[in-house]
């Protein structure tokens, strides 16, 4: 499955200004992709301004329409009814998942200002077993094994600032490496008020070696998953029918 992540530099609580920087980079990006993944809030950036950051039937809309236009797949981050989502459509425009992020994070406040899901969920796209998490759900692992044994593929969208670049790397492989999963880590670049973002934005194979390892640069950058290889590392190294949770 070619995938394309999304390595964007918001506009601040601006989604205007950045749908048309989404635009300038799609311009020059190749139709040849099966699933582009977007950043966590992506119109806005993480904010936690609420009447700001709530997206509407037109926002949902813009990214059906870039689904339709690369007839691929769409992965965008999106506050939902006081929620922070990740969503999911498929390559006619049309909602398949919507996740709710579980751990929101106290450390900025963001459970002053959104709702917590309930509960992880999976989805199959393309063949693939799909599991969605958002940003500082990666630093909770038995999120990811519980999960393990029916996924192939974790997406975990995010805004995480470059002051902890170095645990967002080894957590997305450390994640691939303990669920024998691909592990897709699509962060932001740039920066707004508070914080500034390195990127980093990467594909991590289940033996937790990188498929694709982005920078720091805003850009879309495009890799090959085989899922065959799941279930033969799975198959070679046997390790999770040994674990206890």
């Amino acid at each position: 499955m070619k995938t394309s992540l999304v390595q964007l530099d918001m506009c601040w609580e601006d989604k205007a200004a950045t749908k048309r920087r989404i635009e300038s980079l799609l311009s020059s990006c190749g139709s040849d992709t099966d699933l582009m993944i977007f950043p966590e809030m992506t119109l806005t950036g993480f904010s936690m301004n609420a009447d700001k950051t709530s997206c509407d039937d037109a926002d949902m809309e813009f990214f059906a329409s870039i689904a339709r236009r690369f007839s691929c797949a769409v992965i965008y981050g999106a506050v939902e009814n006081g929620f922070n989502c990740q969503r999911t459509l498929d390559k006619d425009g049309e909602s398949i998942a919507c996740y709710r992020k579980i751990h929101l994070f106290s450390y900025a406040g963001e459970d002053n200002f959104y709702s917590a899901g309930s509960e992880a969920l999976t989805f199959k796209l393309n063949g693939a077993n799909i599991t969605p998490f958002v940003c500082y759900d990666l630093r909770f692992p038995y999120l990811f094994w519980e999960k393990a044994a029916e996924t192939d593929i974790f997406i975990v969208n995010a805004s995480w600032p470059a002051s902890r670049s170095l645990h967002w790397k080894s957590l997305l492989r450390a994640r691939a490496i303990e669920n024998q999963a691909f592990v897709i880590g699509v962060n932001r670049a740039g920066n707004d008020p508070k914080f500034n973002y390195s990127g980093d934005s990467a594909v991590y194979s289940p033996l937790g070696e990188a498929v694709l390892e982005c920078g720091s640069a805003e850009g879309i950058f495009t890799a090959e998953i085989d899922i065959e290889t799941v279930a033969e590392a799975r198959r070679f190294f046997p390790f999770q029918r040994d674990r206890l949770r």
